[in-house]
């Protein structure tokens, strides 16, 4: 039995903009990918609204920090053959840091972490995917557009720094807006067809990394 941690943010939880409220089960992306894998693997779902890559964010009673997070995660679902990192876009808020090379240096952060961590009974690091988010659109909701203000040009350049640090870190990469697109009622977040649709197309990289 393999099994894959699906890190992230509210792209992962599952949030219906919709709604508002959270996508059907069966349509968030870790579900998919389950399904996808078929029964030899466990895919966890590990999503938290508003989580970012490494910083604080303190309008929450949950600790945002996804780097003060992840070792406990690592330890909880131990032993982990692949963990599938999937966070930026909370980083554009301008109250958080609005940098995409900030973002970057994050994720860097949460690399280190998988791989200097102390897992029990000797258990090996999993590998790593590291997935850019897709980028942040203009919208016509006041809110969402005040929350992300600039977000647009500085998620746009998330991918590349991503796949640079992918690529010096010996991680896989996907971009996944190559596959998927925000819906506009938000600018941020994904509708049922687009979660559904990341869910499959990070399905054959994953087999691939998994040597399934």
């Amino acid at each position: 039995m393999k099994t894959v941690l699906c890190y992230g943010d509210s792209l992962t939880w599952g949030y219906d903009t919709a709604g508002p409220g959270r996508h059907a089960l069966e349509d968030r992306w870790p579900s998919v990918l389950q399904a996808r894998l078929g029964e030899g693997v466990q895919v966890i779902a590990e999503g938290l609204n508003g989580r970012t890559t490494a910083f604080d964010e303190w309008l929450s009673g949950a600790d945002r920090n996804g780097a003060r997070v992840l070792p406990t995660m690592l330890m909880t679902h131990a032993p982990l053959d692949l963990i599938v990192i999937l966070l930026g876009s909370n980083d554009m808020k301008p109250w958080i840091h609005g940098n995409p090379a900030a973002a970057a240096r994050g994720i860097e952060r949460l690399v280190d972490i998988v791989r200097s961590h102390d897992y029990p009974f000797g258990w090996p690091a999993p590998q790593i995917l590291i997935v850019s988010p897709p980028p942040i659109a203009r919208t016509e909701n006041v809110e969402f557009a005040a929350m992300f203000a600039g977000g647009t040009e500085g998620s746009a350049q998330l991918a590349p720094l991503y796949a640079a640090v992918a690529d010096q870190a010996g991680c896989g990469f996907f971009d996944a807006g190559s596959a998927v697109s925000v819906t506009p009622l938000d600018g941020v977040h994904l509708d049922a067809e687009n979660t559904r649709r990341l869910g499959e197309a990070l399905a054959p990289v994953v087999r691939v990394m998994l040597e399934l």
